[in-house]
């Protein structure tokens, strides 16, 4: 009991950080220009593509969305031909 005294006594004590706040409400301009240099600081850390890797996910995207739009018509169709035979049958 006496060593765990010991060493709880020389453990470090972990200093807290408080964080101020101002209490002053920023008024709608000065919130604005802050708004402002925030967006301009957040905006220098994007890493923006190059032409070529735009140029080569628009292709992709395209090519998705002709596949989709395929893919979505044979179902229709297939529906679509599936409902008339139905209609043919009971009618």
């Amino acid at each position: 009991m006496a060593e765990e005294k010991k060493n709880a006594a020389a453990a470090p004590a972990t200093a807290k950080v408080a964080v101020k706040k101002s209490d002053e409400k920023l008024s709608f301009i000065e919130r604005v220009k802050k708004w402002f240099r925030d967006m301009k600081s957040e905006l220098k850390k994007v890493v923006w593509p190059t032409p070529k890797q735009t140029a080569k996910s628009s292709v992709v995207a395209i090519a998705m969305i002709v596949v989709c739009a395929i893919v979505l018509w044979g179902f229709d169709s297939a529906a679509q031909a599936v409902v008339k035979a139905l209609i043919n049958i009971f009618a």
